[in-house]
């Protein structure tokens, strides 16, 4: 039995497999929860204590993260039946939500929960996909008061790189901008390999190639070769960075900022899905070019 406290995790799908291995595997108890029965049944074989409510996660643990797949979910994870809301007496727990969440949103549930029982909230989005959840090495970017950040610190340090980025809603902020930055990079470096296919080049070799120069990068190691490859499992869902790309842009236009670069790449995710790709990873941009093969 470990001596170290039990962490409550939301949410069980590819991004929390990965946040609740590396929990188990450095020693924490982990008590967690999903909507997907098949998602409880493999976090279950891991290790896993499974409840039945957002709420009975809440009861069990004082640090409880969320990992959910939109806005809607985790205001249903925190706001509805059963969920962590109903708990009576917060005092002494965080909540700390890891999703890409709308960022008015997030203040509105930092304050309610504040408010209603009395919990901390921080919002903590992170960015290196389900490998690096695993591995303890994701960039986690927080917004939150200075005594929340204090008790979570601990933990986020076996997850990965945390860094305060300010109060609470500064962690989503940052987020969008990390969105702004990688999403449009999925773009340029699907031009890039749809290039070299033409030049008629070992693309493959492209990430060790540039990797002393500026173009050398941890996306370009990852994403090229799977887009060589035409390896479109999902790590990730395109449909998913689409919704990322739309709350980027109605965050840019609330603001008045133009982002033209993020807005192309909106309308090439909104072709792919239009292609019914939905599913397939954010990779498979690459197949929207002429040359591309995504049946490889």
């Amino acid at each position: 039995m470990s001596d170290k406290t039990t962490i409550g995790f939301i949410g069980l799908g590819k991004m929390g497999a990965g946040f609740t291995a590396r929990l188990l595997d450095s020693g924490y108890s982990v008590v967690g929860y999903d909507i997907d029965d098949a998602c409880c049944q493999a976090a279950k074989a891991r290790g896993v204590e499974i409840a039945a409510s957002p709420a009975e996660v809440a009861e069990r643990a004082d640090i409880i993260q969320v990992c959910v797949i939109s806005t809607a979910a985790v205001e249903a994870v925190i706001l509805g039946e059963g969920g962590i809301v109903e708990v009576k007496q917060g005092d002494g727990k965080t909540v700390v939500d890891h999703s890409t969440t709308e960022l008015d949103t997030t203040k509105r549930l930092a304050e309610t929960l504040a408010q209603r029982n009395g919990m901390q909230f921080v919002d903590a989005p992170v960015s290196g996909g389900p490998g690096a959840a695993a591995e303890g090495r994701l960039a986690i970017m927080a917004g939150g008061e200075q005594a929340a950040i204090d008790t979570i610190q601990p933990l986020m340090a076996t997850l990965g790189q945390f860094t305060r980025m300010g109060e609470v809603g500064a962690g989503q902020a940052t987020k969008l901008i990390n969105q702004a930055l990688v999403l449009s990079n999925y773009c340029v470096i699907a031009e890039a390999c749809n290039l070299g296919n033409r030049f008629g080049i070992d693309v493959s070799k492209i990430p060790e190639a540039l990797s002393s120069g500026y173009a050398g990068s941890n996306l370009l190691n990852d994403l090229l070769p799977r887009m060589v490859e035409g390896d479109f499992e999902p790590r990730g869902y395109a449909r998913q960075i689409l919704k990322d790309l739309h709350m980027l842009q109605d965050a840019a236009n609330g603001l008045n900022v133009a982002m033209p670069m993020a807005g192309t790449a909106n309308a090439l995710y909104s072709l792919l899905i239009a292609q019914g790709k939905g599913e397939l990873d954010g990779a498979a941009i690459v197949s929207l070019l002429e040359g591309s093969n995504p049946e490889h």
